[in-house]
């Protein structure tokens, strides 16, 4: 008998092989790049996923020995990161895209979205809408999205049926509009939209309200009480306008934050987006309240609207998220372009090449969208435990080379078109370039037809 590894009292016994574990999947890669902790790039290294689940990251060959997985993957010239996290956005609005371009935030809201809203807004146009935007947000990377829009109970329909991770908003505005007609209803039907979902390992919710210059203090106060006993965010506009703080002092003695501190919103559940007119001080409160900020970059600069002081607020300890905005304002939904000009506009405002690094741009595309979200438990880094919500770059593109340092390729030289495959809870939603779980053409027969109803509208508007 060959080799004979021990011996128990007169018996022998062949030595025992390890035997692999079977699981759903392997994904082997050039790089991972975890996100947690920072700076770490692990070279020829493997996922381990199995039931949505990242059970390991380690060496190639050692998983290889260790597990047997179902499907296996080789992506030796890729760049595996967590799934791009978009925390602010206006799915549904994908199909205004290029309608009222080159315009002021107010003359763009007020003169021409709003009307379009009041026009076409329905259950149809925001499933619609929503299945454009999670198209596109998958084919850029993105796994989780953090919307605000009319029709949530659709939006959350439509990203469960494709698969996408979704932070649906429970939007709350003082005038009627085609989802509700005043504030009470706003508040009911979102909470019938949360207790509907709540158990969907999916999609969460967060309280919404607009604006501080659209809701006024008594749904204000509702939704603090509500949002404490549902143990969920609250996400808002904030600060996005020199002209929207300087019309609240004029109306009310206060700047917005000013208002929202004092009717207790500021808090580590408030998702503060735009922030682009903050003064030193705020700065300091919202770093002790615990408060989350979404920068939207592109959005700002298109509706010139100002500089978020990121560096400043990193500098701070507070967390920063990225959000596109929606394509109406932007007008893409590709948190690669979010990154890239967040972290060079970045370095512009604070006046300094080494501000707000390409780690940390990655970081606020990631785990800091996560975090605000309050899902960092969940998503936003590789790490065992978490969620398979996983983002394959492919930096083999001429575009791309040489790779030095894959975490600056990543935010400096690659693009939402090098993205090659996307896992949102293990489930491959993006294979080869190819949506498995959405309809590409129809998608786009769909964005067409409307882009016709609205056209004809504008062109003949007494018909």
């Amino acid at each position: 008998m060959a080799r004979l590894a021990a011996r128990q009292g007169n018996r022998y016994r062949l030595p025992m092989k390890n035997t692999p574990q079977p699981i759903d999947t392997l994904i082997h890669a050039r790089w991972i790049i975890p996100v947690q902790p920072a700076d770490q790039v692990l070279e020829h290294h493997t996922i381990a996923v199995h039931e949505g689940r990242i059970l390991e990251l380690l060496p190639g060959n050692e998983a290889r020995q260790k597990y047997t997985a179902e499907t296996e993957h080789q992506l030796d010239e890729h760049a595996l990161i967590p799934g791009l996290v978009n925390a602010h956005t206006h799915a549904a609005m994908s199909l205004f895209r290029g309608l009222a371009d080159d315009l002021p935030l107010m003359e763009w809201l007020q003169n021409h979205i709003w009307p379009a809203e009041e026009k076409w807004i329905s259950p149809e146009f925001v499933a619609d809408g929503t299945r454009l935007a999670i198209a596109e947000m998958l084919r850029g990377g993105t796994t989780c999205f953090n919307d605000m829009y009319f029709f949530p109970d659709e939006t959350a329909r439509v990203a469960d049926n494709a698969g996408m991770r979704a932070v649906v908003g429970l939007i709350i505005i003082d005038f009627p509009t085609v989802w509700a007609a005043n504030a009470d209803e706003y508040l009911s039907k979102g909470i019938e939209v949360h207790d509907h979902f709540r158990h969907n390992p999916l999609i969460t919710t967060a309280f919404a309200p607009h604006a501080p210059y659209t809701v006024s203090d008594e749904p204000l106060k509702r939704v603090i009480t509500y949002a404490e006993e549902m143990d969920i965010p609250v996400h808002i506009h904030l600060h996005e306008t020199a002209h929207e703080v300087t019309e609240a002092q004029r109306n009310t003695g206060q700047r917005p934050l000013e208002r929202l501190e004092a009717l207790g919103l500021v808090s580590p559940r408030l998702m503060a987006v735009h922030m682009t007119q903050l003064a030193d001080e705020e700065i300091d409160h919202l770093a002790t309240r615990g408060a989350h900020v979404v920068h939207c970059p592109e959005s700002n600069m298109k509706l010139a609207s100002g500089f978020c002081p990121v560096q400043q607020l990193l500098n701070a300890g507070i967390n920063v998220a990225l959000g596109t905005d929606g394509a109406a304002s932007n007008n893409d939904l590709d948190m690669f372009g979010e990154m890239r000009s967040a972290a060079l506009l970045g370095k512009a405002v604070a006046r300094d090449a080494s501000a707000l690094s390409a780690m940390q741009a990655l970081h606020m595309g990631t785990l800091g969208g996560a975090r605000a979200l309050g899902l960092e438990t969940h998503i936003g880094s590789l790490e065992t435990g978490k969620a398979a919500d996983i983002t394959a770059v492919n930096l083999s593109a001429l575009e791309t080379q040489p790779v030095y340092h894959p975490i600056s390729q990543l935010v400096y030289a690659a693009g939402r078109e090098h993205v090659s495959d996307v896992w949102v809870a293990g489930q491959h939603l993006l294979k080869d370039r190819v949506l498995t779980t959405l309809d590409r053409q129809a998608i786009i027969a769909r964005a067409q037809q409307w882009r016709e109803r609205i056209q004809m509208a504008d062109e003949h508007p007494e018909s």
